[in-house]
């Protein structure tokens, strides 16, 4: 429908633009379908969720509007079509500039060269997905374009996007919990003090059983002594940092159940923040009053306080047991506060300026390990989404039929001089803290979302898991 709207809207059912480019039509009406196509395409990846746009833009016809104006010129204005030009303009400038995140920059700008080569031209049925369901057709008149678009299937297989087919299944589970979301939003909380008895006995069971399992208190005066700041290993740094992150969201919870508790029994005021965290206890979600002090999840009330319990206990092992030979990086608050440690140990190991380091990337075939490498740091806990790990290959491979995420093996992260450091053919996969992929900017200059990019080795194009919206989550949302 995107499709058909274009061709009906001006300038291009406008006969004398249409007819614009004399002497040049195959060129001319082959990459305006293209243009079409792709103008389309970014449209509908909105739908698939983060796996289709991290943000969701708000492309519109005014963008392809002037991406087809600038088409024609460029192709009236020279003899030979310039591509970089006319990709830069479309890509960069018509279309990217509303593009704010990098790595949908990457993923427009790899499926606008689908769309914008001499093969398009030159091949009499360019392919525009792998089946050939879709091509572009040979020059004829409008008419025809219209009548072509209109037999083409209106509802659209994931291989157009270059998708895996569990994309959909992505998809419905996106929109069922929206929908989920918006009846728990209608239900009446019926909190209070004086309120129902029933509801004050759901409350005072949940906020007991919390506190119950919140046990753990980190003594940072112990930690320091047990753990100092020591110039060789940052590390120590890092754990009691994170011990104290962690000691400030517990306190908030404890402090806002027993407070609730107060409230309920008539003590105390049922002020809105309360009654926001009542309402949240008594439908299974994370309160806001909670998700403001707390690590990124999008994980419902009973899971976030079991992994935040499994956080904890990763620490206080840490703390009791000593350096862990694999890092859990899931369990951190803030990760790259992690990665910044075991950069600075090597450097420091090496006498090295850490700005010349960069990160190396090596995926063993293997869940535990009996020691820790000499350099660097071993690390688990991560899952791919939109692709899995082919062990026995070693390479990244297609997803199982309806086996969305597949937790990754032990990641070798290797610290290496800049200068002796290359990509090869890998996948650059970006790694987030939740599913939803988008973060906002924090005062430290980092995302609260996006970690840091791994390279992947792969035995097919990188442009092939770009389109398929492939990454590394640190956590699931179940």
């Amino acid at each position: 429908m995107n499709m058909l709207q274009s061709y009906l809207n001006d300038p291009i059912s406008d006969p004398a633009f249409f007819k614009g480019c004399p002497a040049k039509e195959a060129v001319w009406e082959k990459l305006l379908f293209s243009l079409c196509f792709f103008h389309a395409l970014v449209q509908e990846r909105r739908k698939m969720g983060p796996m289709g746009w991290n943000i969701p833009y708000g492309f519109n016809e005014s963008d392809l509007r002037i991406s087809v104006r600038q088409l024609q010129i460029y192709i009236n204005d020279y003899e030979q079509v310039p591509y970089d030009a006319i990709t830069y303009m479309t890509g960069e400038c018509n279309y990217g500039g509303r593009v704010t995140d990098d790595w949908d920059r990457r993923c427009l700008m790899t499926i606008l060269a689908d769309f914008y080569n001499s093969a398009v031209v030159t091949e009499t049925k360019y392919k525009f997905s792998p089946s050939g369901t879709y091509v572009a057709p040979p020059a004829s008149s409008y008419e025809d374009y219209v009548e072509f678009i209109k037999a083409l299937p209106l509802s659209q297989h994931p291989e157009v996007f270059g998708m895996h087919e569990n994309v959909d299944i992505s998809k419905d589970l996106q929109e069922t919990q929206k929908l989920l979301d918006s009846v728990l939003l209608t239900l009446g909380s019926g909190t209070g003090g004086g309120g129902d008895t029933k509801v004050d006995d759901t409350l005072n069971g949940i906020t007991k059983d919390i506190l119950s399992k919140l046990t753990i208190k980190f003594d940072l005066e112990l930690a320091l002594t047990k753990y100092p700041v020591q110039y060789n290993e940052s590390m120590n740094t890092v754990l009691v940092q994170e011990m104290e992150r962690f000691n400030k969201l517990t306190s908030i919870i404890d402090t806002s159940l027993k407070n609730l508790q107060k409230a309920i029994k008539g003590l105390v005021v049922m002020n809105a923040e309360l009654e926001a965290l009542a309402a949240s206890l008594l439908i299974g979600k994370l309160p806001a009053m909670w998700a403001k002090r707390s690590y990124p999840s999008l994980k419902p009330l009973g899971s976030y306080i079991t992994d935040l319990l499994e956080r904890l206990k990763f620490l206080n092992k840490w703390y009791e047991e000593g350096k862990p030979t694999v890092f859990w990086i899931s369990g951190f608050y803030f990760t790259q506060a992690f990665m910044t440690g075991a950069m600075q140990n090597y450097a420091r190991k090496y006498t090295i300026p850490i700005d010349t380091l960069n990160y190396d990337f090596s995926v063993l075939p293997q869940m535990t390990a009996d020691k820790p490498p000499d350099d660097g740091v071993y690390v688990v806990g991560l899952f791919l989404d939109g692709a899995r790990w082919d062990t026995k290959r070693g390479l990244l491979g297609e997803q199982q039929p309806k086996i969305l995420n597949e937790p990754v093996p032990i990641i070798w992260f290797q610290p290496k001089l800049k200068d002796d450091f290359t990509e090869g053919g890998r996948y650059k996969c970006p790694v987030y803290k939740t599913s939803e992929r988008r973060g906002t900017l924090s005062t430290t200059g980092h995302s609260t979302n996006f970690v840091l990019p791994i390279l992947l080795p792969t035995d097919l194009p990188p442009q092939h898991w770009i389109k398929r919206g492939a990454a590394l989550l640190c956590q699931l949302d179940n």
